[in-house]
């Protein structure tokens, strides 16, 4: 069975954020609309930094967008800019305010997608299963294993996993030379490490727990499912539902960790609380396109339109209506 195909063009995946900042007429803080086509949204913000001759701290953004792709999302500047035209980027100011965009302040995301390679419509559906993407879990989908050897405090496995999956680590972050002075200091080689790559790696690791929770959850409860706050596993996770709490033990027990383990010591910073997220995400206003004949193929592509809330994935909706192997 051929695979439907989907971001062969930047166009063919196109996202708007719906911010949940109102902009005013004063304040501190310069908002404006980001356009960009084949950026990814902190490689737009640095390329807008160097251009405008502005410190990158001084810029913020509530969510990062994918760079094959063409998005739209808010942002914030200290001080005062004008509209910008750039290659494949588009500043557009849109009014003030006295905080600066950061990473929640949206609502949710709009979504155009041409999937291709494809030979029937597909039929709607209404939700999906909230998981974590693929995206979450990086290029090598490994994220999550690095995440789970800070959260046991295994540091020199951590280091030596980075440097066994990309050499180049070795140079990149310095640590040749660290641990020529600092010999077994693998807490300060991770340190060379900018802290919101650590932090990836640990809510990687995190999203995977959740992704394994709530397939157990799927597995007990199946078409009954209502959709609840499931636990994102840290040190504070509680819950009152004896199944949820029986299949997050059993899924800590077989990664050979406690919750306890979620305060890393030597990495304050890195500790997780945990939180919820919903089981379900709905999809809202979709729009199934006609069939068209595929420019870039032998078969047929179609636009798919739809909304989803904060924090869901786009992919997973796409699986859910054109792979013929997902649980419907």
């Amino acid at each position: 069975m051929s695979m439907y195909k989907i971001k062969q063009l930047p166009e063919d995946f196109v996202v708007t954020e719906n911010s949940s900042i109102i902009p005013g007429k004063r304040g501190k803080y310069c908002y404006f609309r980001l356009w960009k086509r084949n950026y990814n949204t902190e490689d737009a913000i640095k390329a807008l930094s160097e251009y405008l001759n502005i410190p990158r701290k001084l810029f913020g953004y509530a969510g990062t967008k994918d760079r094959r792709a063409i998005t739209e999302q808010l942002c914030s500047v200290r001080g005062m800019i004008r509209d910008l035209e750039l290659k494949d980027l588009k500043v557009s100011v849109i009014g003030f305010g006295d905080k600066p965009v950061s990473l929640g302040d949206l609502n949710g995301n709009s979504f155009e997608i041409v999937v291709r390679n494809i030979e029937d419509r597909p039929k709607p559906v209404q939700r999906v299963v909230n998981c974590f993407d693929e995206q979450r879990f990086g290029i090598r989908k490994d994220n999550h294993i690095i995440g789970r050897l800070l959260i046991m405090g295994d540091f020199k496995g951590a280091v030596e996993y980075l440097t066994t999956r990309d050499q180049t680590n070795w140079d990149k972050y310095g640590w040749k030379a660290y641990l020529g002075k600092h010999e077994n200091d693998y807490v300060g080689a991770l340190r060379l490490i900018p802290r919101k790559i650590l932090l990836m790696y640990v809510h990687a690791y995190e999203s995977y727990l959740w992704n394994k929770c709530v397939a157990m959850y799927l597995e007990l409860k199946g078409e009954k499912m209502k959709n609840i706050d499931f636990p994102i596993i840290g040190f504070g996770t509680e819950s009152d539902d004896p199944e949820i709490k029986k299949i997050c033990s059993d899924i800590l027990c077989s990664e050979g960790i406690s919750l306890r383990d979620f305060i890393v010591r030597q990495f304050p910073e890195l500790s997780c609380e945990g939180s919820t997220r919903k089981i379900i995400a709905d999809i809202e206003n979709l729009e199934i396109g006609e069939l068209e004949e595929d420019e870039l193929g032998h078969k047929k592509k179609v636009k798919v339109k739809f909304y989803l809330g904060a924090g869901c994935y786009a992919t997973v909706v796409i699986k859910k209506l054109f792979d013929k192997n997902t649980i419907r």
